[in-house]
């Protein structure tokens, strides 16, 4: 297995990675990325096929947990419950609860919700420039996901920077003041979250923390704990990613020649997963190893840690000819966006949903876009969306 350096904060890596991917799926399945001390699966068939391995999953073996500092124990205490950092039996229950509530049906009843949103926030952007993202991008995904839960959107902003700042945990440029604010901004958002549990077991409605607290109570095993962990985790998951894959598909589409017939109702499906593929909003993730394995004639023993590199799989010429060009009339081919196994994101069919309502309302209402200043990546690796978006119409 190859080493190769490279920061991931390094300013040019963050505007484009794609280079330095297409660099190591060249070298190989897997490579060895020094500054992350871990092998990384590059190709689609590696990337996959370690979601998908049973003997490698989230939660950490025993033994290999490192110490928390006492100040980002309430990070880690959320963290702890949540279905995402667990494996079955505990995941299965947990997912099996939350797909209970968040099913196909209920997410496409959204539909008319989420069109007549995107038409209000749109509807009342400024006349000059402005940024799309602050205006439309952060907002409806928010706001959706508030509804579905049951939370009053007017907490939007909160729920916004809380989220930003848990979130920012997880990326490569934290430092330790950023680590203790996301600690802080966990104490704050369970707490919130733990207090309108309290008002929704007294006024229970049709919403998704309903439903969960009358799992809980139907004593289905969701402890108080994991309930408020699943609804943090709902919030985050369910906007941070769709604010960056549609600002990252604005960007793609917005002088895009035949953007009119990739928006229209037959080709929507497509176009979405294009902009997905293409510019993914979450490049790498990990898994442990539980067992000894052997991938693609790579062995990896129990205690490793191997990461995937979601974006590299996405823009594999293997799967996709010429991967690196952007074609929304592709063949529709599943793609490694949101992960894959057991743990693919349960919010995938709500970010596609919103992804293929809003694009279409937004350049139906702006043909005109225009793009006014560059749209810098901002400094999130692992995650990959703009800084801004500024624009007129």
């Amino acid at each position: 297995m190859e080493p190769v350096r490279q920061s991931p904060t390094e300013p040019g890596f963050v505007q484009n990675p794609y280079p330095f991917y297409a660099r190591l799926r060249a070298m190989g399945d897997f490579v060895y990325w020094d500054e992350y001390g871990m092998p990384m699966a590059t190709t689609h068939e590696a990337v996959m096929a370690v979601l998908k391995h049973r003997d490698m999953g989230r939660e950490v073996p025993p033994g290999q947990q490192k110490p928390v500092r006492p100040e980002l124990r309430p990070f880690y205490d959320v963290e702890a419950h949540s279905m995402l950092e667990r494996e079955p039996p505990d995941h299965t229950r947990l997912r099996g609860l939350v797909l209970r509530a968040f099913t196909k049906r209920r997410i496409l009843h959204l539909a008319p919700e989420i069109s007549q949103t995107a038409d209000h926030l749109l509807s009342k952007a400024p006349s000059g420039p402005f940024d799309l993202l602050d205006v439309f991008a952060r907002q409806l995904p928010v706001i959706v996901i508030a509804r579905l839960l049951g939370v009053p959107e007017s907490l939007a902003p909160e729920l916004l920077e809380w989220s930003n700042r848990m979130v920012a945990m997880y990326q490569a440029r934290r430092t330790p003041e950023i680590e203790a604010d996301a600690a802080c901004a966990a104490a704050e958002f369970a707490e919130f979250v733990r207090s309108y549990v309290e008002v929704r077991r007294r006024q229970p409605a049709d919403d998704l923390i309903s439903h969960l607290i009358a799992a809980e109570e139907g004593g289905e095993k969701l402890t108080t704990d994991e309930l408020i962990t699943t609804c943090i985790l709902l919030l985050n998951a369910g906007h941070e990613a769709t604010v960056h894959s549609l600002g990252n598909a604005v960007v793609q589409l917005w002088n895009f020649a035949g953007r009119d017939e990739a928006l229209a109702p037959e080709a929507i499906e497509g176009t979405v997963e294009e902009c997905l593929r293409f510019d993914p909003p979450l490049h790498m993730f990990t898994r442990h190893v539980y067992k000894p394995v052997e991938i693609l004639g790579q062995r990896f023993d129990p205690g490793d840690e191997v990461g995937c590199l979601l974006a590299s799989a996405c823009r594999d010429d293997a799967v996709w000819p010429d991967g690196d060009v952007f074609d929304p009339f592709r063949p529709i081919r599943a793609n490694a966006s949101f992960g894959g196994g057991i743990h693919f994101c349960v919010g995938a069919p709500l970010a596609r949903l919103e992804m293929q309502i809003a694009l279409p309302i937004l350049f139906a209402r702006f043909r005109n876009l225009e793009l006014i200043e560059p749209p810098r990546v901002a400094n999130l690796y692992h995650f990959r969306g703009r800084e801004k978006l500024m624009v007129t119409t």
